[in-house]
C-alpha cells in the first residue's frame, strides 16, 4: 500500500474539524488560438485543444469532448486508487476505457431535437488486483458515489458564464 491511506485519513479528519476549508476552486483560462486550435492555461500548465480535420480543426490535440472522456476516465482511476488504499483493498493498477456517443446534428444545429453533447458514455474498468470480486464491486460502488467528474456528468452543475465585450461597438451608440 502507498501513503494514500494516510493522505485520505488526514484529509477526512481535517475537513471534519474545519469544514470551511472544504471548498476547493479550480480554474482554467483561454490564452490564444489558431483557428480552432486553442491553448488553455491550467495552473502552471498550457494544454492544447483542437478538433479533428473532419470537423474543421488541424488535429493537433484532443477535442473538448475527448477531454471530457479523459477527465472521467482519469478521475475514476484516481478515485479507485485513493479509495482502494483507504479501504485496504489490494490494487496494483486500474484502467478505465470509455467511448462517448455524440449526435453531430445537435452541435451543427441540423436537428433542434438532438442535444449537442454526449447521449451515451460506455466503458470498462480493468482491475489488476488480488482482491475478491465482492471487494472490487464494493470499491466500484464507492468510487461511483465519490468520483467528482462522474457526479458532474450524471447530476449536472449550475453554470453561469458571463460575456465580456472587448472592441465591440455599443448598440446604444
Amino acid at each position: 500500500m502507498s501513503n494514500f491511506k494516510s493522505l485520505v485519513d488526514q484529509t477526512k479528519t481535517a475537513l471534519s474539524s474545519n469544514p470551511e476549508q472544504a471548498i476547493a476552486t479550480f480554474s482554467v483560462e483561454g490564452l490564444n488560438s489558431d483557428k480552432l486550435y486553442r491553448t488553455v492555461k491550467v495552473r502552471q500548465f498550457e494544454v492544447g485543444v483542437d478538433e479533428p480535420e473532419a470537423l474543421g480543426g488541424s488535429d493537433k490535440a484532443p477535442n473538448p469532448v475527448e477531454f471530457a472522456l479523459i477527465s472521467l476516465a482519469t478521475c475514476q482511476e484516481i478515485t479507485y486508487r485513493l479509495y482502494a488504499d483507504s479501504l485496504d483493498i489490494p490494487l496494483r493498477d486500474v484502467k478505465v476505457s470509455l467511448k462517448g456517443e455524440l449526435d453531430l446534428r445537435g452541435f451543427f444545429g441540423v436537428d433542434s431535437s438532438k442535444r449537442p453533447g454526449f447521449t451515451k458514455i460506455t466503458g470498462t474498468v480493468n482491475f489488476d488486483s488480488d482482491a475478491t470480486e465482492a471487494q472490487l464491486l464494493k470499491l466500484k460502488q464507492i468510487v461511483d458515489r465519490h468520483c467528482p467528474v462522474l457526479d458532474l456528468l450524471t447530476n449536472g452543475v449550475e453554470v453561469d458564464i458571463d460575456p465580456i465585450f472587448n472592441n465591440v461597438e455599443s448598440l446604444a451608440a
